[in-house]
């Protein structure tokens, strides 16, 4: 281990101890008496408080209640940290002015060596999202929807919300606990409990129009809420058949977390089951194009009345 990685690692060891000895650094860190010693006087010098116990029983101990020395890097920990926001631009992620401010900061603290290393990895690497004509780092122009900053900063308050959506010009508020906050096929979506009809909701974020705390004081508390989303399976409202042209497309491409259930030793016929919701527009266009892609080695055994109508559509079209 380097010198400026050891200390560090000391340092982040003696600010979790209330008490240490050069004799615990030593075997920790498998050090000698003189090294253990040089380490700790530089971290002194770098302005940790540490006080000096005499005596048999004596050792060091850190000063509470003081200022820590500001955090250094190693240089594997720096690119590790600039390869993680060059990994996660262009993502609509919340908070991009602020990582972009962060990363002006932190170019400033580096050396020029340093700085330079960074620079040539902003030219090297290249990642999924990334436009290759313009992939300055802190270029961070593709800010989420403005709503999602707005739904941490008052989840970090309560999960009791009440959300108002709008779906082709229909609103509606919806009393709910949130569940999660997650990103799934470049799309934000809130995962809740509907506090009404008692039953998951998946609400996209894209279609979040305001959202406030819940004003209602009863609640079902989250223990209750979890026991009876346990209780509530999703019903299967998707069975397809699938021939093996039908398993050979699946295989290429399936946009729901489902795995196919075979129905023959020769896996050349299987039987799909699933849940969809018919009332998200952007997941109803998507499994109706799903299931044109299979194409006609498919039997559509059941499917809520949208699938119907939307693939009926779709062929008329087709046929026009």
């Amino acid at each position: 281990m380097k010198k400026v990685e050891r200390v560090n690692v000391i340092m982040r060891y003696i600010n979790n101890r209330a008490h240490f000895t050069i004799t615990e650094i030593m075997q920790e860190f498998n050090i000698s008496r003189s090294t253990a010693i040089r380490d700790i006087r530089e971290i002194e010098a770098l302005g940790m408080p540490l006080v000096a116990e005499v005596g048999r029983d004596g050792g060091y101990s850190v000063m509470r209640n003081s200022v820590l020395p500001v955090v250094r890097f190693t240089d594997n920990e720096l690119k590790a940290l600039f390869i993680a926001f060059m990994a996660t631009r262009n993502g609509q992620l919340p908070y991009l002015k602020s990582r972009q401010s962060l990363t002006e900061k932190l170019l400033g603290l580096v050396s020029e060596n340093q700085q330079e290393d960074l620079f040539l990895l902003n030219q090297i690497l290249l990642f999924e999202g990334t436009n290759p004509n313009n992939p300055d780092l802190l270029d961070l122009s593709d800010l989420p929807h403005p709503m999602l900053e707005k739904l941490i900063q008052i989840l970090l308050v309560d999960r009791y919300l009440l959300i108002t959506s709008e779906v082709a010009r229909i609103i509606q508020a919806y009393p709910v606990y949130v569940l999660r906050l997650y990103r799934e096929k470049s799309q934000w979506l809130i995962e809740a409990f509907d506090l009404n009809d008692e039953r998951k909701r998946i609400i996209p974020v894209d279609q979040v129009t305001d959202v406030v705390l819940n004003p209602d004081k009863k609640r079902l508390s989250r223990k209750k809420i979890l026991e009876k989303l346990n209780s509530q399976e999703e019903e299967v409202n998707l069975v397809l058949e699938l021939g093996p042209k039908a398993i050979a497309q699946f295989k290429k491409y399936h946009p729901m977390k489902v795995s196919l259930s075979y129905t023959n030793p020769y896996q050349s016929t299987a039987i799909l089951k699933t849940y969809i919701h018919a009332d998200m527009p952007d997941e109803l266009a998507e499994i109706i194009n799903w299931l044109l892609f299979l194409g006609g080695d498919i039997r559509l055994k059941e499917a809520p009345e949208e699938i119907w109508k939307g693939l009926k559509e779709r062929l008329r079209l087709l046929y026009l």
